[in-house]
């Protein structure tokens, strides 16, 4: 779409308060990203398949951000609508989700790195004293995870519950891209946060499983459903079955070593979504930074 850069601030104005029928393609893209990312939201439970695809999702939601930042209509629009604290808090949210992915990061790999080392156990045949022992390691190890998962998700819910009271103040004549900015961090923080609930809470957080319960009397027919998502959870398995290992409950190391390759290959599919997404919100923020200081 070809746009005049000199356009006046005024016309600026009338552009935030309604977008103009033959709005940019990437503006289209954008909105549908977004909204397949919204309907998502409610999903009454958790599964690897769903966050995966979320974060998949994600990546085309930050690329398009990453295109329209290079538009100069847009840089220009922000350059001018953006006050001081704007920028200040665009470029500290982008610090703060960035942080709350080095957790999530940090914590796959331990868990990662400790799976490995069971297997190196159950490879060497006979050495149920090896198990037990680093059986309680990573029960230990996901113990810790749990509490980092658990301050970074608190942090997490920190910064929505700031969004929402900035949101509420927002001026109706801002910068449209401000405002895609804004829609893409709180999307953002919402996927961080299934992925953080699915690996420190393997059965589930309570609001999830009310909700469950509700929606199949509600809707029988999605009992099967939510039934085979809810059971989907890697990590969980892997919790239970080396507990019955180590109090002698099971003896069986067979189905033991298929939930390991299972939670190794959801853990990996995690890594890869964060890791990109990483990639994406540094991007994202050294164009900021380029666009505010021109």
């Amino acid at each position: 779409m070809a746009v005049n850069e000199t356009k006046t601030k005024s016309s600026l104005h009338l552009r935030s308060n309604s977008f103009p029928s033959t709005s940019h393609p990437l503006i289209s893209q954008f909105e549908d990203n977004l909204q397949r990312l919204k309907s998502s939201e409610g999903t009454s439970s958790l599964s690897s398949s769903l966050i995966c695809h979320r974060l998949n999702e994600m990546q085309d939601l930050h690329d398009c951000i990453d295109r329209l930042l290079q538009l100069p209509i847009e840089q220009q629009a922000l350059i001018q609508e953006c006050n001081e604290k704007w920028v200040d808090e665009l470029l500290e949210n982008s610090l703060r989700i960035l942080d709350i992915c080095c957790t999530a990061k940090d914590c796959l790999l331990l868990s990662k790195e400790s799976i490995h080392e069971l297997q190196s156990v159950i490879r060497r045949r006979g050495n149920e004293t090896g198990l037990v022992i680093e059986g309680v390691k990573y029960l230990a190890l996901r113990k810790n995870v749990k509490k980092q998962i658990r301050k970074a998700l608190a942090n997490l819910k920190a910064m929505k519950n700031e969004f929402m009271a900035s949101s509420t103040k927002k001026d109706n004549n801002s910068s449209p891209m401000l405002g895609f900015l804004k829609e893409t961090e709180a999307v953002t923080l919402s996927s961080l946060e299934k992925l953080l609930e699915f690996t420190s809470d393997p059965k589930g957080h309570s609001k999830h499983r009310r909700w469950s319960a509700i929606s199949k009397l509600m809707n029988p027919k999605r009992a099967v459903c939510d039934s085979q998502e809810s059971d989907t959870n890697e990590f969980e398995k892997v919790d239970t079955t080396l507990q019955s290992l180590i109090s002698h409950k099971s003896s069986s190391t067979e189905n033991f070593q298929n939930d390991m390759e299972n939670l190794e290959m959801c853990i990996q599919d995690l890594e890869i979504g964060v890791e990109h997404i990483s990639r994406k919100l540094i991007r994202n923020r050294v164009s900021l930074l380029n666009i505010f200081n021109h």
